[in-house]
This record gives C-alpha cells, sequence and structure tokens, in this order.
C-alpha cells in the first residue's frame, strides 16, 4: 500500500514538473519512473477513476486531474487568516493601485494563497497557487528571514545555491529580519518588483508575507518608502487580527 502511494506522488509529481508540457506519454512517464509499463497502467488507470490523473483522449497523452484543484480550493477555504486578509489587502489595493499578494510556505517554497489585483491596466498577474523558491522574490524572504534560526538553516541547506550565495542570502536575511521588510526587483519576473512584510502569528511564529506588486518602472525611490510603510501597516493589522498581542 504504501509503494503503491509512493509511485503514485511519484507520477502526480512529473506530470505537474512542467507547466508548459501538455500531457505525457506512458513511455515518457516509464523513463522518469523507471516503473514497468503494466504497473503504470495500473496506477494510471487508480489515479484516473479517481480523478487525480486526466487522459487526453485525442493523444492518450496523461495530465494532471482537476480533482486537485477541487481538493487546493478546500484547504484554501480552510486556512482562516486569508479571509481575516482580505479586508486589509483590498484596502491596501485601493490605496496604492497595485497587486496584493498573500503568500505562505510549503517545504522550500512559497505559495500564493491569496490576491487582489491592482485596479489599472498596466499591472502583475501572479495565479493563486504559483510556487517560487523561498530565496526568490520579497514575500517569500520576508517569510524566511523570520523563520526560527535553526529552520531557516536547514532550508538554505536544501536550496540549490554555492557556499557563497548561501552565505550573501543569510546576510540578506538577516537585514530584512532586522528592518521588518523585504524589497526585490525583477528576481522572479523582469522589470517586476515587490515590496513585503511578515504577517506573525502565534507563538511569535512567522505564518505568512503581505506584499504589493506591480512593474519596476512605478517603483520609485520616491514611492517606495511609502509603500513600505503601508505593506507594514497592513501586515501588522492581519497579525493582530490572527491573535499577535
Amino acid at each position: 500500500m504504501v509503494q503503491s502511494i509512493d509511485r503514485a506522488m511519484m507520477i502526480i509529481d512529473i506530470l505537474m514538473s512542467d507547466d508548459a508540457k501538455n500531457g505525457w506519454q506512458i513511455s515518457e512517464l516509464a523513463e522518469k519512473t523507471s516503473l514497468p509499463l503494466s504497473t503504470l497502467h495500473r496506477l494510471l488507470s487508480s489515479l484516473v477513476q479517481h480523478g487525480l490523473v486526466a487522459q487526453i483522449p485525442e493523444t492518450k497523452h496523461y495530465k494532471a486531474g482537476y480533482r486537485w484543484m477541487e481538493i487546493g480550493l478546500r484547504l484554501l477555504d480552510n486556512v482562516d487568516f486569508r479571509f481575516v486578509a482580505r479586508s486589509a489587502m483590498e484596502r491596501l489595493a485601493s490605496e496604492v493601485e497595485e497587486s496584493i499578494y498573500l503568500n505562505i510556505t510549503n517545504g522550500t517554497e512559497g505559495i500564493v494563497i491569496e490576491k487582489v489585483d491592482s485596479p489599472l491596466k498596466i499591472r502583475i498577474a501572479e495565479d493563486l497557487g504559483t510556487r517560487i523558491p523561498l530565496h526568490i522574490g520579497a514575500p517569500n524572504k520576508t517569510i524566511l528571514a523570520n523563520m526560527p534560526e535553526h529552520e531557516k538553516k536547514r532550508i538554505i541547506g536544501l536550496l540549490q545555491l554555492s557556499s557563497q550565495e548561501k552565505q550573501k542570502l543569510m546576510n540578506q536575511l538577516s537585514e530584512i529580519r532586522r528592518s521588518g521588510y523585504a524589497i526585490s526587483v525583477g528576481e522572479k519576473t523582469e522589470d517586476t518588483a515587490a515590496v513585503a512584510a511578515p504577517i506573525i502569528g502565534y507563538d511569535n511564529k512567522v505564518i505568512a508575507a503581505l506584499s504589493i506588486g506591480g512593474p519596476a518602472f512605478r517603483f520609485t525611490s520616491e514611492c517606495i518608502p511609502g509603500l513600505i510603510e503601508k505593506v507594514k501597516t497592513a501586515s501588522a493589522e492581519i497579525s493582530m487580527k490572527i491573535g499577535k498581542i
């Protein structure tokens, strides 16, 4: 049973590993997993039956099923602070006229779990569920910076970075923690910028990050100090609402 679950999740991970790929041939899955075709057929049939994998009729290729979206949305609905944060995010978006994001962590990645789009025509648009390595981008870095030291070092140790890059990141995280905010320019997407602050929950633990994201040309030296203060104020408000005294 455990072996079947491990193999099934290995298949799912492969099917979700390349957003640009529209379906996988079973021969490709066999090569990636090193599983016999008979085993793959059995596992895929079961996954298809439960909606976790879908087979494209025209090509017979396989892709992740829509059941994952249903599961994900149900999990999101159970994240209470997502709803607590919504009103502050909407107000912040109205004040700064940029897109506002709420990120949490999963392993060595950050995930966008809520957003309020900018009212402007030229804006940044990140999809819910977008996963980004924790050392990339202001929201992820502000979460990483505020983690307990042992957890932060453990995660950095797992990142595909050189020793010099890891030390540079550690120095940057120390400054982010000290200042209470992070700024990034073009780290994930060229010509974009973000300002982020941590959301602190029970027991003084960081649970999320609130960020303002937009085109880099609008994040001028004159505007950034105001954006920093606004995102810090909004994140502190959300922290207070979820129980931070």
